[in-house]
C-alpha cells in the first residue's frame, strides 16, 4: 500500500471520527433493572447513593452495539464478530443483555473466557518479561487454562499457587509438572523478597515492599510486618534441574527444613537489619497478628509418633483465606478490570492509608463473594449487569467532573475511556479481519502472540516491560500500528481475505462501507463518513478492493479501534 495515500486517508476518516465524537448515540431501551440478581442491586443501589451525595447525573445508556463490544473485550478479550454484534442488536428481548453474560460465561465460550483471563493473569503473576529463564509461560498458561476452563473457586486459585510444589515446566523429559509453580519460581531470590511482595499485594491488596528496609512514611506499614510476612516463604526454594541427556532445563519449587539464620530449626529465627545498623530477629506472622509455630521444620513425626513441624506456606494459605482482604483484594481488581478505575488506586492498595471511593459496596461485595464460595462467574456476571457498566462513555453536563484522570475520586456516573490491553488488540485484530487463527488458541497460538507482545512493549511499554497507561503517539507507536506485520496481514487485498470477501460480497458501495465499520468499531458510519468514502470510492475508478483497504486501513488506526469505550 503507498503510505503516502495512507497517510491522506488517515487524517480525513480520523478527521471526521474526531469531529463527530460519536454523536447521535441512540440511548438504549433496555430496562435498566437488576435482572432479579440481587447483587445488582446491591451494586446500583449504592452507586446510585454516591451520585446523589456528589450531585451527579448518570450519563445515557451505551447503545446496544457500544455494550455488546464492551461486554466481549472484557469478558473473552475480544470484540464481537459481526454476526454476534447483529444478532444482539436485533433482539428485542429486554433479557437480552443477560443472556448475552451467561451466553459468554457458559459452555459455548469457555475456551474464549479461560484464553483470556489466562492471559490477564499471567500478566498479574509473572509480567510480560517473556525472556524470564525462572518462569515457563506455557506452564503458567497451561495451569490457569484449566483453572479457568473449571471456574476453580477463587480460595483454591490463590491456595494452589501460594503452596504449589513441583517443576515449571511440561517439556519432554521433566518429571512432577505443576504450573502453579510459575508465579513463584522467579521471585525466591534474595530470601524470597518478591514473593512476599507479590503475595501480599495481589491476593491481600496490600503493599509491603517499602517495608522492606523500613517502616512506611505514610501509613502504618511497620519493617518488622513485611520480614515476619517473608518468614513465611523461607522453607521454599526454587532449584534448577538439567536433564543433560535430553538438554532441557526446569526449575523446581520444593520446600525444605528451615534451619535458621541462628542455626536452631525449632527456632529458626530470621533476623533483618534496622536503618540504624542494629539487628532485629522475625519470625512467622500474619499481617492481622496470627502467629504460627516459630518451628523451621516440615510436618513429620518423632520416634515415638508424636506429629511435629509445620509447613509454612501451607499454614499462610489458610491464614490468607480467612483474611477479609483476600476478598476485598479480588472484588477490586474485577471492578476495574470492568469499570476502568478501582474503588482505590493503585487497584492492589487496599491499606488503611487508602480509602476506597465506596466503601460500604466493596465491603458488600467481598462478603457475597465468600457467601457464593468464591465463584469468580459470579462476581462477573454482577459487575457485568450492573447500571454503571452498562453507561456510555459520553460525559453529560451533570457529571463532566467525574474525571478520575484529574485525582477525582471515582464515581462512575459515565463508564471511563480506555485503551485495550495488549492482547485484546491483538486478539480484536484477529476477529475483526477474520484471520484464520484460532480465537480459542492452543501453545502454538500462545507463542505467535507472545512474539507480537515482544514489539508491543518495546513500542508500548515501560522500563519494567508492562503496559503504560496510554497510546502517547511515539515513533515506535505509529510504526507498529501503520506498518507492523499484523496490519499488514489485516489489511491484505489476498484472495478469500476479509477485504476480498466484503469486496464481492454483492453489496451496495453503502453495504460494503457499513461491514467494515460494524467489524472494527461495532457501529455503522456517520452520513459523512459514508460520503467521504464513496468520494473515495469513486476516485479509485473502480477498484473497490483498494478503495475498501484505504478506509480499511484508516478504521483500525483510529481511537475509536483501539479504545475499549
Amino acid at each position: 500500500m503507498n503510505r503516502l495515500r495512507g497517510w491522506f486517508v488517515a487524517a480525513v476518516v480520523l478527521g471526521l471520527m474526531a469531529a463527530r465524537c460519536w454523536a447521535g448515540r441512540a440511548v438504549a431501551a433496555e430496562s435498566s433493572d437488576s435482572y432479579g440478581v440481587p447483587q445488582v442491586k446491591f451494586i446500583n443501589e449504592q452507586i446510585a447513593a454516591g451520585w446523589a451525595d456528589a450531585g451527579l447525573q448518570p450519563s445515557a445508556d451505551a447503545t446496544d452495539g457500544e455494550w455488546c463490544r464492551r461486554v466481549f473485550l472484557d469478558v473473552v478479550g475480544r470484540i464481537p464478530t459481526v454476526a454476534e454484534l447483529n444478532a444482539f442488536v436485533s433482539d428485542s428481548s429486554v433479557t437480552k443483555k443477560a443472556e448475552l453474560v451467561d451466553r459468554l460465561l457458559g459452555d459455548e465460550y469457555v475456551d474464549e473466557y479461560a484464553r483470556n483471563w489466562t492471559d490477564v493473569w499471567t500478566t498479574t503473576l509473572i509480567g510480560r518479561d517473556v525472556d524470564n529463564d525462572m518462569v515457563s509461560r506455557p506452564g503458567m498458561r497451561q495451569w490457569l487454562r484449566r483453572a479457568f476452563s473449571k471456574n476453580l473457586p477463587y480460595d483454591r486459585f490463590m491456595e494452589e499457587l501460594v503452596t504449589a510444589t513441583g517443576s515449571n515446566t511440561n517439556k519432554e523429559g521433566v518429571e512432577g509438572f505443576n504450573g502453579a509453580t510459575n508465579f513463584l519460581t522467579g521471585k525466591m531470590e534474595e530470601g524470597g523478597v518478591q514473593a512476599t511482595a507479590k503475595t501480599a499485594q495481589i491476593f491481600l491488596g496490600l503493599h509491603v515492599q517499602c517495608t522492606q528496609c523500613h517502616d512506611h512514611p505514610f501509613n502504618n506499614g511497620k519493617q518488622n510486618q513485611f520480614w515476619e510476612f517473608n518468614a513465611f516463604f523461607r522453607q521454599a526454594r526454587a532449584l534448577r534441574r538439567f536433564e543433560e541427556t535430553m538438554d532441557v532445563q526446569s526449575i523446581e519449587l520444593v520446600d525444605e527444613d528451615f534451619s535458621g539464620e541462628g542455626g536452631d530449626p525449632n527456632e529458626a529465627e530470621l533476623y533483618y537489619d534496622l536503618k540504624n545498623g542494629l539487628k532485629k530477629v522475625a519470625y512467622p506472622v500474619f499481617v492481622d497478628g496470627t502467629e504460627i509455630s516459630k518451628t523451621g521444620y516440615l510436618p513429620g513425626k518423632t520416634a515415638e509418633g508424636n506429629a511435629y513441624g509445620v509447613n509454612r506456606r501451607r499454614e499462610l494459605a489458610q491464614l490468607i483465606k480467612a483474611s477479609p482482604m483476600m476478598p476485598k483484594a479480588i472484588v477490586n481488581r474485577v471492578w476495574s478490570h470492568f469499570l476502568g478505575h478501582g474503588f482505590t488506586k493503585p487497584v492492589d492498595d487496599l491499606g488503611d492509608h487508602n480509602i476506597p471511593s465506596h466503601p460500604e459496596l466493596l465491603d458488600g461485595l467481598a462478603a457475597e463473594f465468600r457467601e457464593q464460595s468464591f465463584n469468580l462467574k459470579e462476581l462477573v456476571r454482577w459487575i457485568a449487569l450492573s447500571k454503571p457498566y452498562s453507561l456510555s462513555s459520553r460525559s453529560a453536563k451533570g457529571n463532566l467532573r467525574d474525571d478520575p484522570s484529574l485525582g477525582e475520586k471515582p464515581k462512575f456516573s459515565h463508564f471511563y475511556l480506555r485503551q485495550m490491553r495488549a492482547e485484546e488488540l491483538y486478539e480484536s485484530l484477529l476477529t475483526a479481519t477474520e484471520v484464520g487463527e484460532s480465537r480459542v488458541g492452543g501453545e502454538r497460538a500462545a507463542k505467535k502472540k507472545d512474539e507480537w507482545l515482544r514489539q508491543f512493549i518495546i513500542a508500548f511499554g515501560t522500563d519494567e516491560g508492562d503496559d503504560s497507561t496510554t497510546f502517547n503517539g511515539s515513533i515506535a507507536q505509529v510504526l507498529m500500528m501503520f506498518n507492523g506485520e499484523l496490519i499488514k496481514v489485516a489489511t491484505s487485498t489476498g484472495k478469500g481475505g476479509f477485504l476480498d470477501r466484503v469486496a464481492t460480497a454483492g453489496l451496495k458501495n453503502s453495504g460494503k462501507i457499513d461491514a467494515i465499520y460494524l467489524a472494527a468499531l461495532a457501529r455503522k458510519p456517520s452520513a459523512k463518513e459514508v460520503a467521504k468514502a464513496n468520494e473515495l470510492m469513486i476516485a479509485r475508478k473502480g477498484d473497490a478492493v483498494g478503495a475498501l483497504q484505504d478506509i480499511w486501513w484508516a478504521v483500525l488506526n483510529s481511537n475509536e479501534f483501539i479504545l475499549n469505550h
